[in-house]
């Protein structure tokens, strides 16, 4: 059970909103949020078990993917006119109380709005090859958009030189966790499984193996089950996403920019999958840093281009994700949660 409160929103208007922020994509969709519902707005928690302490050891790819799961949060409310009202960090006692969405009146969505919340359940990670076929040039001014308007940059590496330096530091970074046994064993216990459960990647959704010469598709999430590469796209658009400066609420404003991109991706038929490996190694983040800004610290690396429809990755129930009301609170209802599967829903996603 959660408890409603002043959104003004039905019982399932409101699982409705957390199921859309559910569905955002995170690290080895390990899915690291909770929520909470308060007699006036929804709390965003970090679930501290599901942070990778070897990919990911300060948090920062947790609370970018938090950031995508406020995003979508927004999105959905705005879908069903709730202007909302976000204030990131509400509380310095409660570091993992990430922020806070409260109603600010009442807001029609745009179109565009429409069009990116219909994207929520349609947005793959697509680690499977892509086609030859370029990035429209509307299609990568929109996304350049997208991210601008979250207070972010989205950098599009076409000069020749910098994608063959990016190309040589994705390779670096691939061979310095794949020779530490510690990221290796954390990466097989999130991804490659082939039984049922409700996170990680499982192999169906993890692409062929890559090639041993492969530049951009390095990383093998199928356990060693799928079948080798026949053959990636020579030139992918690789994008680097970057804010101001390090730090939590710079992360989480990544997250909600990631999202964008990646849901406006979606809306001209792009596939995406995310060159994780370029943030996660501390050196080869420092290198990138130079090559791309100079001075903004890279947050995301995206290979865009065109792909093939992909299987989905599973999702969470809510009554997991949902934390208990806090005692003393006047003025709230019980929201009861059917976790049942909507036969009409696609909770399949990462």
């Amino acid at each position: 059970m959660i408890e409603t409160g002043s959104l003004g929103l039905t019982e399932g208007q409101l699982q409705d909103a957390v199921g859309a922020a559910a569905r955002a994509p995170s690290l080895h969709n390990t899915q690291p949020w909770r929520f909470r519902l308060t007699p006036d707005g929804i709390e965003l928690h970090a679930d501290r078990d599901r942070q990778l302490p070897v990919a990911d050891p300060t948090g920062r790819e947790l609370r970018i993917a938090c950031g995508a799961a406020l995003y979508n949060l927004r999105l959905a409310l705005i879908g069903h006119g709730v202007r909302p009202l976000v204030t990131l960090l509400p509380d310095p006692a409660r570091p993992d109380l990430l922020a806070t969405v409260r109603r600010g009146g009442s807001r029609p969505p745009t179109p565009e709005q429409r069009r990116l919340l219909e994207a929520v359940p349609r947005r793959r990670t697509n680690r499977r090859p892509f086609t030859d076929a370029l990035v429209p040039t509307p299609a990568r001014h929109a996304l350049r958009r997208a991210a601008l308007d979250e207070g972010a940059w989205l950098d599009l590496v076409t000069d020749p030189g910098q994608r063959f330096e990016l190309g040589v530091l994705a390779r670096r970074a691939h061979e310095l966790q794949m020779a530490d046994p510690e990221f290796v064993a954390e990466l097989e216990r999130w991804t490659g499984h082939g039984e049922e459960r409700p996170d990680g990647v499982p192999a169906a959704a993890g692409g062929p193996l890559p090639r041993p010469n492969a530049t951009w598709v390095l990383r093998d999430f199928s356990g060693g089950t799928a079948r080798p590469d026949d053959g990636a796209e020579a030139e992918p658009l690789i994008a680097v996403l970057s804010v101001h400066a390090d730090g939590p609420r710079e992360e989480i404003r990544a997250g909600q920019a990631m999202e964008r991109v990646l849901l406006t991706a979606t809306t001209h038929g792009l596939a995406v999958s995310l060159l994780s490996q370029l943030v996660e190694c501390v050196d080869v983040r420092e290198s990138l840093r130079r090559l791309i800004s100079g001075t903004r610290p890279p947050q995301v690396v995206l290979r865009i281009g065109q792909g093939w429809p992909v299987p989905g990755t599973p999702r969470r129930p809510l009554s997991d994700l949902l934390l208990p009301p806090e005692t003393g609170l006047p003025g709230s209802t019980t929201l009861h949660v059917d976790d049942r599967p909507d036969p009409g829903s696609t909770n399949h996603h990462t």
